[in-house]
């Protein structure tokens, strides 16, 4: 019984260990999608939205522009590169051969849906927490529990694993 537990234990460290990774992949394209996003916003409100008379205006095309190319850019990457595997399994699934748009369009929907969530959960986390510190470590801490939020809602809802039947 001692060996059979040694190896489950060994199993769900390995599979801990691949989690992790995923998750360290999960940030690299989040990271990415930050450098997207800035400089999409700076692009958009100092050259392509630069001819709206009302200034004001301008930040708010040029956020809506720079969260959409991120959001359309850290898909594409979590989809290739952070679930691929899984990416490929559905793929190979005889049942949804051709993956066509529908299936990528469901798939973008769900992570849209999902950061949308992870979104709405970092500004309210940012304003409760900056009642009692610094509303820049408040944010912070509000990213980090969204990224969790981010991860596990694409991890088991976007890109689940699925079954063999």
């Amino acid at each position: 019984m001692n060996g059979h537990s040694l190896v489950q234990r060994a199993v769900l460290s390995v599979l801990g260990w691949i989690e992790r990774y995923r998750y360290l992949k999960f940030g690299i394209v989040g990271a990415s999608g930050t450098v997207v996003n800035l400089t999409v916003l700076y692009l958009g409100h100092e050259y392509l939205f630069n001819a709206i008379e009302a200034s004001y205006k301008r930040p708010y095309l040029s956020l809506a522009l720079a969260i959409s190319v991120a959001t359309v850019n850290n898909f594409t990457w979590n989809r290739l590169w952070t679930w691929s595997d899984r990416v490929r399994i559905l793929e190979a699934d005889e049942q949804l051969q051709p993956v066509g748009l529908r299936v990528v369009g469901m798939e973008f929907g769900q992570y849209v849906t999902a950061s949308a969530f992870g979104s709405g959960l970092q500004y309210v986390l940012t304003l409760l927490l900056s009642g009692s510190m610094d509303y820049r470590v408040a944010n912070i801490i509000a990213i980090l529990a969204a990224s969790v939020s981010n991860f596990l809602a694409n991890d088991r809802w976007t890109f689940k694993r699925h079954k063999k039947e």
